[in-house]
């Protein structure tokens, strides 16, 4: 049985980047990908565009469970969302993304910086070539993302609360490029397509 992620050990705002590089070291999750059990079902749940999970049309209000529910979660080749075991594959209906980074902690500057996020699920993710950023192709109507597990490009995702997006707005107009990007982890995302 795979057991929910445990809690920040302290406010995500003290947290520094070197004790959120060893909770991330310290993760475990299940391996839904290599799962493909030959039950196939629909879950009855839904996570809606505000990162709320439901089943059966009532909300879930347990943190633990959403928490581990979000680790046995996969995104399947034709886009749609799986909770999935070594017994079974459920559908689950996704209204947007399956998470939100709701935090951000960024450090250093430049190439140097890093950016960490907290997930609605506690679950933190640092932005980096193996979690790369994405703000859409349209400069007046944003879209940003952040690649959370699976295959980049088809797997699971975090849409970046607006107030955030505003923050690394800020940041990459300080460093005064043009156009502005944003470096996280040694990886340079533009803020716009070129």
């Amino acid at each position: 049985m795979v057991s929910p992620a445990p809690s920040l050990p302290k406010d995500f705002s003290q947290l520094s980047l070197a004790e959120a590089a060893e909770l991330l070291a310290a993760r475990k999750l299940p391996p839904v990908d290599a799962w493909h059990p030959e039950r196939d079902g629909d879950s009855a749940m839904e996570i809606r565009a505000d990162g709320s999970w439901y089943h059966e049309g009532g909300r879930i209000n347990r943190p633990a469970m959403v928490k581990l529910f979000s680790t046995i979660l996969r995104r399947e080749p034709d886009g749609g969302h799986v909770l999935v075991t070594p017994a079974e594959r459920l559908r689950i209906a996704v209204e947007d993304t399956a998470f939100r980074a709701v935090e951000m902690k960024s450090e250093g500057e430049g190439a140097a910086r890093q950016l960490v996020f907290r997930l609605d699920t506690d679950d933190l993710v640092i932005a980096g070539a193996g979690h790369p950023l994405s703000f859409g192709g349209d400069p007046d109507h944003p879209d940003p993302r952040l690649h959370v597990r699976g295959a980049i490009g088809n797997g699971l995702e975090a849409r970046i609360d607006r107030a955030l997006y505003y923050e690394i707005v800020d940041l990459a107009l300080a460093e005064g490029r043009d156009p502005p990007v944003i470096w996280s982890n040694g990886t340079c995302f533009p803020l716009v397509d070129i």
